[in-house]
């Protein structure tokens, strides 16, 4: 394992934010080092062209995706090795950020070598941003798991979560993700979903996890191009229903949840959270129906 400050070997791994859309939101930065490497490492050699043409860069590219396998990982290192710069990019915001690229990060760093951010647009930033929502304090959650007990105990922390959450999701997969969300953190969650965001077609709907859900369904929310979903944190506008919900309806959640396929403890914390109920006394009195 190198020491931290030890002198770095080889050349240097730049990982560079690309725009998200708008190619006009690049940054003066990001264009010059990728005019002045030698290899462009790109998720799709085909977009980093659009960018590279807009801005006439000839750079040379050559492609590192998911699919690469260890012999492209291997090339890009010995590329390093011999002392030659790398420009990493991925088909729009930040390699490694639930995009290709953090194997090569990873390797690079492992043997000491140096990497440089090149910081950019972001779709995470920018749906913060754009958030009446998401406050000082949110998680990022990536992709959730597609299916499963993963999917069901990831759900149940992120309702539980008193931060905003803001997550990722493929077009169509929406419906289906906001409608679990809903059974989850209650269907009057706010939420937002961010669509396109820097497009032409760029959308931002409010409202509720149903309404919103509702909406997908019926096509005002279309279920096509980049999306992002914010979730407000389980302290967010649930004032009435901490006053409201009853222990005896806090524990019929909770027997729900575990019905469902949520473990008991997770549940617990999760209806513990949304009703001000003791997570305790609701994993006890759950525990003994």
């Amino acid at each position: 394992m190198p020491v931290e400050g030890a002198a770095a070997v080889g050349g240097t791994l730049y990982v560079v934010a690309t725009p998200i859309g708008n190619l006009s939101d690049v940054t003066m930065r990001a264009l010059e080092v990728l005019r002045a490497v030698p290899l462009i490492a790109a998720e799709d050699t085909r977009i980093s062209r659009r960018l590279l043409a807009r801005y006439e860069i000839e750079t040379r590219t050559t492609s590192f995706h998911a699919q690469s396998g260890p012999y492209r990982l291997a090339e890009l290192l010995v590329h390093l090795r011999g002392g030659a710069d790398l420009a990493l990019v991925t088909d729009a915001g930040t390699p490694a950020v639930s995009d290709p690229g953090s194997e090569l990060v990873a390797a690079w760093a492992a043997e000491g070598g140096t990497v440089v951010p090149i910081p950019g647009a972001s779709a995470v930033l920018a749906a913060v941003g754009a958030s009446a929502i998401a406050g000082p304090r949110w998680g990022f959650e990536g992709f959730l798991p597609r299916s499963g007990r993963e999917r069901r105990e990831r759900l149940a922390r992120l309702a539980a979560d008193d931060r905003a959450t803001v997550l990722f999701e493929a077009p169509p997969r929406l419906a289906a993700t906001l409608r679990d969300l809903a059974a989850a953190c209650g269907e009057d969650r706010p939420a937002e979903v961010c669509r396109e965001l820097t497009k032409l077609h760029e959308q931002i709907a409010r409202g509720t996890l149903a309404e919103l859900a509702t909406a997908v369904g019926a096509g005002s929310i279309p279920a096509r191009g980049e999306v992002v979903v914010v979730v407000a944190g389980a302290t967010g506008g649930q004032d009435t229903e901490r006053a409201s919900t009853s222990i005896e309806d806090a524990r019929a959640q909770v027997a729900e949840l575990v019905r469902i396929g949520t473990s008991r403890t997770d549940a617990a914390r999760h209806v513990a959270a949304t009703t001000g109920h003791s997570r305790r006394d609701l994993y006890r009195e759950s525990d003994r129906a």
